[in-house]
């Protein structure tokens, strides 16, 4: 078996942003949102990665640390914001969230 090349680090990057794409796209669920978007900013680590392995530089895992600083603190906030709106609706589906309009 050969080596694992670049390509193959970024065809499972694109895959993992294109299933954490559909699921932001398609799901109604928010918590299941919120989980796909954390999907989508993990291929974009593992993409970062790949170019710092093709490269021989550190850059690609640098910009791959402060990725995951920034999802770590999204991921606080924003489950924070989804369990005050579920104890004010109490449910998770997308479409019943319409009292922010208010």
């Amino acid at each position: 078996m050969g080596e694992l090349g670049t390509n193959h680090f970024l065809f499972l990057s694109a895959a993992l942003f294109i299933i954490g794409m559909m699921g932001v796209l398609v799901r109604r669920n928010i918590l299941i949102i919120f989980l796909c978007v954390e999907l989508m900013m993990t291929a974009v680590n593992v993409a970062l990665v790949a170019f710092a392995r093709e490269t021989q530089t550190l850059y690609g895992q640098v910009f791959a640390i402060f990725t995951i600083g920034v999802a770590a603190a999204e991921a606080a906030v924003g489950f924070a914001i989804i369990m005050a709106l579920s104890r004010r609706v109490a449910t998770v589906d997308v479409d019943e969230f319409n009292t922010l309009r208010d």
